[in-house]
């Protein structure tokens, strides 16, 4: 499976099984958007990104990260 702006949840799970230990609130948009870039399955420009998308996988890996300290 490759991954694209569009597969929000699948970046969060995948940003998630990579940094399981990480806050996602900590982690800078710069950073957020490398950290997609090395990414295993990643295949989208790298350039196509934006505030709101990284803001909307950051949201989701938050939920991943929350439901994982909370189980």
């Amino acid at each position: 499976m490759t991954l694209k702006w569009t597969d929000i949840e699948d970046i969060a799970l995948a940003l998630h099984e990579a940094h399981p230990e990480i806050n996602p609130l900590t982690v800078r948009f710069t950073d957020l958007r490398d950290w997609i870039n090395e990414l295993e399955d990643w295949s989208d420009d790298i350039h196509k990104s934006n505030e709101a998308k990284l803001e909307a996988i950051q949201m989701a890996w938050l939920d991943e990260f929350n439901s994982s300290q909370n189980p």
